[in-house]
């Protein structure tokens, strides 16, 4: 039996002892294999509730303290990803509109799965949820009074974004190249945002794909970034509550690798988002909001339409 040499890895992976079995006659092999790293992490939201996640760190946790309304982020990076986390997924949430909601966000100094938060007027909040513990998958559950809660308090998003059909293709091959984690372990999310020049301004990846969704857009309100414009790219499919997600940033086009849920179709086409499938080969499928693409540019025929590039 022969053994693989074990390549390097990185924050996120876990090395993990295997056996390759070929197939075709092939002996085994006995070798390390690289996996996605799944840790946990609870959001305590003071006079809220907290949360726990299913996550994975895909960058060091060393010296990151948290953020404060008064003195910004501190760490010693500009953009710790455990607090773009954190912030994202209170934005996506509706605990709050922007960082200026909270007043304090504390890694904990004996546990670094713990981040604990201070938010403005949290007695003013009605949150769908508190108290749960959110696998790598969660989503919504329940009836149509889960999804009216979901897309509660949501605006249309503005109309300016424009797109050739080839630059789908484009920044997901772009994206792609961003995705180090997947790389190593072929089992990690992303989502990526782009900016009005088809540009990509801030990727995450993890376990989860809301969990990477949430990631990128804390990135941006940690950077305080312009989102007028932008899109988001996903590796995921296209389901409800990463819509309305990406609906609450603000995006204009979202795409993905994968297939729409009929809900998702029908949210971004009342909140005025224009929805991509199938990003791959040179093609995509557009499924609302046409207009914001070059090639349909004033064709409105209420259906899905596929194009190749």
């Amino acid at each position: 039996m022969t053994q693989r040499p074990a390549p390097p890895v990185q924050h996120g992976v876990r090395r993990v002892p295997a056996y390759l079995l070929p197939g075709a006659g092939q002996p085994p092999v006995r070798e390390d294999c690289q996996v996605v790293e799944e840790a946990m992490l609870t959001i305590d939201v003071e006079g809220v509730g907290w949360y726990t996640l299913m996550w994975t760190p895909t960058a060091s946790l060393h010296e990151v303290l948290g953020f404060s309304g008064d003195h910004g982020v501190l760490a010693a990076t500009d953009d710790p990803e455990v607090l773009s986390l954190t912030d994202g997924f209170l934005f996506t949430e509706g605990l709050i509109r922007s960082l200026k909601d909270v007043r304090r966000m504390e890694v904990c100094s004996n546990d670094s799965g713990i981040v604990r938060v201070q938010i403005a007027e949290p007695d003013s909040l009605n949150p769908r949820r508190r108290n749960v513990t959110m696998g790598s998958s969660c989503g919504v559950c329940g009836g149509r009074e889960a999804v009216d809660s979901l897309v509660a308090g949501l605006a249309a998003v503005p109309d300016t974004a424009r797109l050739r059909s080839a630059q789908f293709d484009e920044l997901m091959a772009a994206m792609r190249k961003l995705q180090t984690v997947f790389t190593q372990t072929g089992g990690a999310h992303a989502a990526a945002v782009f900016d009005c020049n088809a540009q990509i301004i801030a990727v995450a990846e993890d376990l989860g794909r809301h969990n990477a969704l949430d990631k990128v857009i804390g990135m941006c309100l940690l950077k305080d970034a312009d989102l007028s414009g932008c899109g988001v790219l996903l590796s995921s499919r296209l389901s409800l509550e990463m819509i309305t997600k990406a609906i609450r940033a603000g995006f204009e086009i979202i795409a993905a690798v994968s297939a729409p849920t009929s809900l998702a179709i029908e949210i971004a086409e009342r909140f005025g988002v224009t929805l991509g499938g199938f990003v791959r080969g040179g093609r995509v499928t557009i499924y609302s909001q046409p207009q914001r693409i070059a090639e349909l540019a004033g064709q409105v025929d209420g259906g899905c339409s596929r194009y190749q590039s």
